[in-house]
């Protein structure tokens, strides 16, 4: 006889109360209503080489008759790596047909994530990649702003100096997440009048487990430079293809200032395609409005007047 609703639902309840108290801080709540999870798995407790983050979403027929929708979510898995560890996922799935597997799911990734650490000693490719590839890329007119691959914190170290250390940490404020085909978005803004800054806060925002576990963080910030009477500013796909330039791209139009956005964006499985850019773009809006950087949404869609972008060429290099 199958289980009921209720029954089910506390199934999904008993499991996700387990899984917390077994992980603790590695577990994170991306989004209670569409019961939406992610956990970071490594190859160790402490400094892992190898690092994974399983994102979840509990359908309401899982576990008895329905299997989790899961992504996985690592710079280095793609190709045999990920079809190898896929097919192990389903082969759990199938033979615990009725069952909570997620302990059995998060148990085989650190099994693999070890084996990878005791069998290799390169260090794994980290390059991010978008699970997305779009066919139409009619916006290309900006795309020739391309940021950086490597880690945004660390590019921006080279910007500061050892007397900016002591700089106070602006303060962060967040928007409302909004969520499309089970992928979550969500904005996060700071003033900014330096580098420096825009450091601290990327800093700060990673350390919040869950806005660490998006699939992307994508930021774009402007600084106005009154000596010189033009623009420090700058953006990162983190992945993304093309995302970070797009967001610079409606902030310059925008003609805000002194301000650092970043979307957060948690991937669920379904390929959105070209919206969304424009749930990046329009929470990134929405957060700008509501902290009066712009007067109003329909005053944001007007146009503004170019502004000079300072680019730094020896930062930057082209995707292939």
């Amino acid at each position: 006889m199958a289980a009921s609703g209720p029954e089910v639902a506390q199934q999904q309840i008993d499991e996700i109360e387990a899984l917390s108290s077994i992980y603790g801080e590695d577990w994170c709540v991306v989004d209670e209503d569409e019961k939406i999870y992610c956990i970071k798995i490594g190859d160790c407790l402490d400094q892992p080489k190898w690092t994974l983050c399983l994102q979840v979403i509990l359908p309401p027929g899982y576990p008895t008759s329905e299997p989790p929708i899961y992504q996985l979510n690592a710079p280095w898995l793609r190709g045999q790596d990920y079809t190898e560890l896929a097919n192990s996922l389903e082969e759990i799935y199938i033979q615990n047909l009725g069952e909570s597997i997620l302990y059995l799911w998060v148990e085989k990734i650190r099994e693999v994530l070890v084996e990878k650490a005791q069998s290799s000693n390169s260090e794994p490719d980290i390059k991010k990649t978008s699970e997305e590839v779009d066919e139409d890329n009619a916006d290309d007119f900006f795309l020739d702003y391309q940021p950086v691959q490597e880690d945004p914190v660390e590019i921006l170290s080279y910007m500061t100096s050892e007397s900016q250390e002591d700089e106070e940490l602006p303060m962060i404020h967040h928007g409302s997440p909004l969520t499309d085909r089970r992928s979550t978005f969500q904005a996060h803004l700071a003033p900014v009048v330096t580098p420096r800054q825009v450091k601290r806060v990327l800093e700060k925002l990673y350390e919040n487990k869950k806005i660490a576990s998006a699939t992307h963080n994508i930021y774009a910030y402007r600084i106005y430079c009154e000596d010189k009477h033009t623009f420090l500013q700058d953006c990162e796909d983190d992945g993304e293809t093309a995302a970070g330039g797009r967001l610079l791209h409606l902030m310059q139009i925008l003609n805000v200032q002194n301000v650092l956005v970043v979307v957060s964006r948690w991937y669920g499985g379904i390929l959105l395609g070209p919206d969304r850019f424009k749930h990046i773009n329009n929470c990134a809006r929405n957060i700008l409005v509501e902290y009066n950087y712009v007067h109003s949404v329909e005053e944001s869609s007007k146009p503004a007047g170019k502004n000079k972008k300072i680019r730094k060429d020896n930062k930057k290099r082209t995707e292939h």
